[in-house]
């Protein structure tokens, strides 16, 4: 029997039935984290105009600022990250929030454009680390019936953070001026480590797996917690968890160095896609006629199309597959995206295809982080993970800059929204190539559990 099937192992209380008060709360914190990452991650934009006017800064300097964060959050999602599978999962989350915490709290005693690059630059290895770590919490924590709903929820957070932090900071900006948006961002950060410590065990995975010092006692509280009887010795891992060493250069070996690569690409590819839109949606409608605030709602439709996108990913994966449906998404996105291209320059028409390419493009975000974490054993799980999500940040960078090259080229709106849209392609393909190489986990008979009587 596998470690998994086998009702006695302990991974089993995490993946069977329903899910309890303690994992839905673990489930909650990493929802409010990845709402935090949101608002970190859109602060400069809400403060780029108070910024600049304040240090004087050209256009230029803005872009500076927001390649800054983004440059932190590749290398976060790179060296943050992997900290997990070697120190654990709680303790690499406490220590996203205090880089948060002191990156944004930093952020406010600035004075020159050079020290807010550099504290942006030190604020994205918080928010990268953490994007990567809470997405495999999530995973490890939910059940198999509702984990594709939860991973979708966390992905919620994002723009629901940007969006309540957007409305936050025109409050701040108004009544405090911009630095009191960051001292906002910093406390709410400090305010979650108590949730983190109080609502956020260390992964049943990682213990078993990693089998830390004092890892059975830890393992015996969290089952505890779950209503399960304790363990005398920890279940032995399985061969994969036994061979595999925490590090980036265990994933770039046979069996795992196909799935690494597909992984990396599928990632780069999604990213390269879907920054295109969200970065160039906006301005492209707003040359097309439909004005400032046209490209603003086409924004807000976007989002809106993507929240969709997200809940009916997270409520028919587990029917429909994972892989199969995040490679729809991804379809659907080429084709919304080839339609984009396509259709009448009038507003129904545009707005119409805004709204198909946020359904696609957030649902197709949200598949990347239920379908990938698996393709790791739970030692290198973040480190996978996170390498992976580290090359997307360079698609998220490519993508953008790419259109920009394609539209001062001469290439028009059909041209240039295909080929964008075509990387998505082949992520789907990555995806799928993937499931169809994964070798079997051999069967193990893992030890019992303490006798317990049950009623």
């Amino acid at each position: 029997m596998s470690t998994t099937s086998d009702p006695s192992h302990p991974r089993a209380s995490i993946r069977q039935g329903a899910m309890t008060s303690f994992q839905i709360a673990a489930v909650a914190v990493c929802v409010l984290i990845c709402a935090l990452d949101g608002f970190d991650v859109l602060v400069v934009a809400f403060t780029a105009a108070s910024i600049a006017k304040d240090f004087a800064l050209k256009p230029t300097d803005l872009g500076l600022l927001f390649s800054a964060g983004l440059a932190g959050m590749g290398l976060g999602a790179l060296l943050i990250a992997p900290l997990s599978d070697r120190f654990g999962r709680r303790t690499t989350v406490l220590v996203c929030l205090a880089i948060l915490c002191v990156g944004m709290l930093a952020a406010a005693a600035t004075r020159t454009l050079a020290e807010l690059a550099l504290v942006r630059l030190f604020t994205g290895l918080g928010i990268g680390g953490g994007l990567a770590t809470v997405n495999i919490v999530v995973a490890e924590y939910a059940t198999d019936r509702w984990r594709n709903l939860s991973i979708s929820l966390m992905s919620l957070g994002y723009p629901i953070g940007a969006t309540l932090g957007g409305a936050f900071s025109v409050y701040l900006i108004a009544a405090y001026g911009w630095r009191a948006v960051y001292v906002f961002g910093g406390l709410v950060a400090l305010a979650l480590v108590p949730a983190v410590l109080a609502a956020l065990p260390e992964s049943l995975d990682y213990l078993i797996a990693r089998r830390p010092a004092g890892a059975l006692p830890k393992v015996n509280g969290v089952l505890a917690r779950l209503g399960r009887p304790a363990l005398e010795a920890l279940p032995a891992p399985s061969r994969a968890e036994a061979e595999t060493g925490a590090s980036l250069s265990a994933i770039a070996r046979p069996p795992y160095r196909t799935r690494t690569l597909a992984a990396c690409a599928a990632y780069f590819c999604v990213m390269t896609t879907c920054y295109f839109f969200l970065s160039w949606t906006p301005k492209v409608l707003t040359e097309l006629g439909l004005g400032v605030s046209g490209g603003i709602s086409g924004a807000m439709l976007m989002n809106l199309g993507g929240a969709a996108g997200c809940l009916v990913f997270g409520f028919v994966a587990r029917r429909a597959g994972t892989r199969k449906l995040a490679a729809a998404f991804m379809a659907g996105l080429f084709v919304a995206a080839t339609a984009f291209g396509h259709v009448p320059a009038t507003p129904a028409a545009l707005l119409a295809a805004t709204l198909a390419i946020g359904f696609c493009l957030y649902g197709s975000i949200n598949a990347m982080y239920a379908a990938v974490p698996p393709v790791f054993p739970a030692p290198v799980r973040t480190t996978g993970t996170g390498l992976a999500m580290s090359v997307g940040r360079l698609g998220a960078v490519t993508g953008p800059g790419l259109a920009g090259m394609l539209m001062a080229a001469g290439w028009e709106r059909p041209d240039y929204c295909v080929a964008l849209a075509l990387p998505m392609l082949v992520a789907a393909l990555c995806l799928r190539w993937v499931a169809a190489r994964e070798p079997a986990e051999p069967a193990r008979v893992v030890p019992g559990i303490v006798s317990a009587a049950r009623s």
